[in-house]
């Protein structure tokens, strides 16, 4: 009788390594849940936390059944066969040098290239290949470089299309802002472009408030309600 070689040695029974891999989803769960959030509002951390469940092709060199799980089954594993499983165990079994990772479809120079021209071009958001493609982009290119052909390149366009999104967004919320308007609809955003201008426009949706409430007759310091 064979025994399937595990992901962390070569010799491991796969029962062992199907026990590794669940103690690396408990301890990535356990992480995320321990994480002090004082404010209730969601950081680019805990963004790049959901990015990591997206899944992602991988050609791994070891053996291994299927391992079921609350959230989805994992495998089966064989050796020079392409088998889905989610970022975060992928860059791990990377590291451990037990796979090679196939990058996205989307993550190619030319596709980006037409990506940005598109991006320049248009004056609202356009589809984006992925909703996180900024931190997929920037975990694989992190951490399996190696298996990214033109990394380089690719980490210069993502950038360039993220740059002409954000400048689109402040130049949204600035409009938004000077014209005083109560409600605005932006098509196309991903969470951490939201993120990151949530900060200062609740900053700036808060101030217009508070002038506007100084401004009514017979209205008092002290009474305002933040957003």
């Amino acid at each position: 009788m064979t025994t399937s070689s595990g992901p962390w040695s070569d010799c491991m029974p796969a029962s062992l390594a199907a026990r590794e891999i669940l103690c690396v989803v408990n301890v990535r769960e356990k992480s995320h849940q321990t994480r002090p959030n004082q404010t209730n509002k969601m950081d680019p951390s805990e963004v790049e936390f959901l990015a990591e469940k997206e899944t992602v092709k991988i050609i791994p060199n070891f053996s291994l059944d299927k391992i079921f799980l609350i959230g989805g089954d994992l495998g089966p594993f064989n050796p020079g066969l392409p088998v889905d499983v989610p970022v975060w165990l992928a860059l791990n079994l990377k590291q451990r040098q037990k796979c090679r990772i196939v990058p996205p479809e989307w993550m190619e120079v030319e596709k980006l290239e037409d990506i940005r021209e598109q991006e320049r071009k248009e004056k609202t958001f356009t589809p984006v290949p992925s909703p996180y493609y900024m931190e997929l982009t920037k975990l694989l290119l992190n951490h399996a470089s190696d298996n990214i052909p033109k990394a380089d390149e690719i980490r210069t366009l993502v950038k360039d299309i993220w740059d002409t999104r954000i400048a689109k967004l402040r130049l949204s919320t600035d409009s938004f802002i000077s014209q005083q308007e109560a409600h605005a609809k932006l098509d196309n955003l991903t969470l951490m472009e939201i993120n990151t201008i949530r900060a200062f426009f609740l900053d700036s949706l808060n101030c217009m408030y508070k002038l506007r409430s100084n401004l009514q007759p017979g209205s008092s310091q002290g009474q305002f309600m933040d957003y």
